[in-house]
């Protein structure tokens, strides 16, 4: 498995996924000002001052080192900053990592985004980087996660019991997902035909 991964975007035709870099700093965090975007992973954010500071800066730090691996998200319609999501846990030793740290703004849901942002990290996994098992994690009670991550295929592993405390949330259990290299090419035909689904419903003009 490659770690870290090349500092090269990953293009869709929605969504363009850009290794964090200081200038999308204010982008983001306007991008980020609705609070229910945080009620799974940190309620301080954007409510107490400086807790998007402090995410983005740890976010930046862990890219610099390896640790993670953090992309804007950015909107090919507008060219603008609607969310982030990471390579987590990398275990180059064992051929996987995790996908986590996801948020969009409001706005940019049901567009869409999320579902072509989680097609090219994945075929990034699997296709670039050498996985051979991507997952994924969330708060056992964040349904709109948890009915995402079922509908792009992803397998329902288990809850792991008062795993973490979350600020501003308390004591979490999370429920695990797993996608697999040798699930990953049917999935991905999956994903394929409900963005291109997507695409022929959206309307062409914009409001």
């Amino acid at each position: 498995m490659i770690w870290p991964p090349p500092s090269n975007p990953l293009e869709g035709d929605v969504v363009r996924l850009e290794p964090l870099q200081a200038d999308h700093r204010d982008g983001l965090a306007r991008a980020s000002a609705d609070a229910s975007i945080w009620t799974w992973m940190d309620r301080r954010i954007p409510d107490e001052e400086g807790s998007f500071e402090r995410w983005f800066e740890a976010r930046l730090d862990a890219s610099s080192r390896g640790a993670e691996w953090c992309f804007a998200t950015i909107s090919l319609a507008t060219e603008t900053p609607i969310g982030s999501s990471s390579y987590l846990t990398a275990r180059p030793e064992h051929d996987g990592l995790e996908i986590g740290w996801t948020w969009l703004t409001p706005s940019a849901w049901r567009t869409g985004a999320n579902l072509e942002a989680k097609l090219l990290m994945l075929d990034n996994a699997f296709a670039e980087l050498g996985c051979m098992r991507v997952e994924f994690k969330t708060d056992s009670r964040n349904d709109r996660s948890r009915a995402a991550l079922e509908g792009i295929g992803a397998t329902f592993e288990g809850i792991f019991h008062k795993h973490m405390l979350v600020p501003g949330v308390g004591v979490r259990h999370s429920a695990y997902y797993s996608i697999t290299d040798g699930q990953w090419p049917g999935l991905r035909d999956s994903l394929l035909a409900r963005i291109r689904s997507t695409d022929d419903s959206r309307p062409t003009a914009t409001a």
